[in-house]
């Protein structure tokens, strides 16, 4: 499989936690420069699904293949995968005490350029995606999550997308902890990265995000299966219905 866009493409994945079948048969696809959204109640496998794209060693890809920019990825290890172009957000992130914010991202570029970032180059690069959040520039020397609040734990994974420019960016749940104003700069910066070619699938509970980013496809996910796939007008049906009205077809 060959192409020169940058893509995931998951066909027919099953992913399994200790044993246990927690998504089945799951087909989906995020183009370049474009934001999908996936949507369902919780426990549905939305989470699940992210944590087994990226490798996570706990969440096991029983079955089916998942591919970026035409290269299947299942095999492989995590930093490979984000070395390839692939960039999870998590839905809670991990506290790195002793390492700050700049450092792990100046190591992060210089491994997926295989060679060191200038220093000028890469102060230039930070304090603009900085500023495009509305974050201090005093942020970058804190450790990673250590004391940040819910919004500054989210605004750093977003700052990390900015830097490390992705071909896919996986977004879980972003939009939990945010205020109002936190809300619209996060939605900012995806439409930012997505306008410069990144593809973004956002996974989230709420329209409260989508109302800012306005994504071309919709999946919805439950049971651990996708149960519906459509256009943006998926999410005023949810808005208005809830998820039962999907039991009752």
């Amino acid at each position: 499989m060959e192409s020169n866009m940058a893509y995931l493409e998951v066909r027919g994945v099953n992913v399994s936690v200790d044993g246990e079948q927690i998504v089945k048969e799951v087909n989906l696809k995020v183009d370049k420069g474009e934001v999908v959204a996936l949507m369902g109640p919780n426990a549905s496998g939305k989470s699940s699904l992210s944590y087994a794209l990226m490798g996570h060693p706990k969440y096991k890809i029983d079955k089916g293949s998942a591919f970026l920019d035409g290269r299947d990825i299942t095999q492989m290890k995590p930093d490979e995968r984000s070395r390839q172009g692939l960039f999870l957000s998590f839905q809670n992130p991990f506290e790195i005490p002793g390492v700050s914010i700049s450092n792990f991202l100046r190591t992060a570029l210089n491994s997926h350029s295989g060679k060191p970032i200038d220093i000028a180059e890469f102060m230039n690069l930070l304090r603009e995606k900085m500023a495009m959040l509305k974050i201090d520039e005093g942020f970058s020397e804190r450790y990673i999550n250590e004391g940040f609040s819910g919004g500054e734990k989210k605004k750093a994974e977003i700052l990390q997308m900015l830097m490390l420019k992705p071909k896919i960016a996986i977004l879980d749940e972003t939009d939990s902890g945010l205020d109002i104003d936190a809300l619209r700069i996060v939605a900012n910066g995806i439409n930012s990265i997505a306008r410069g070619g990144t593809g973004v699938l956002v996974i989230t509970h709420y329209k409260r995000l989508l109302d800012y980013i306005k994504p071309s496809r919709v999946y919805i996910m439950m049971g651990g299966r996708i149960v519906r796939e459509g256009g943006p007008e998926l999410i005023n049906h949810l808005e208005k219905e809830g998820y039962e009205w999907l039991n009752k077809d």
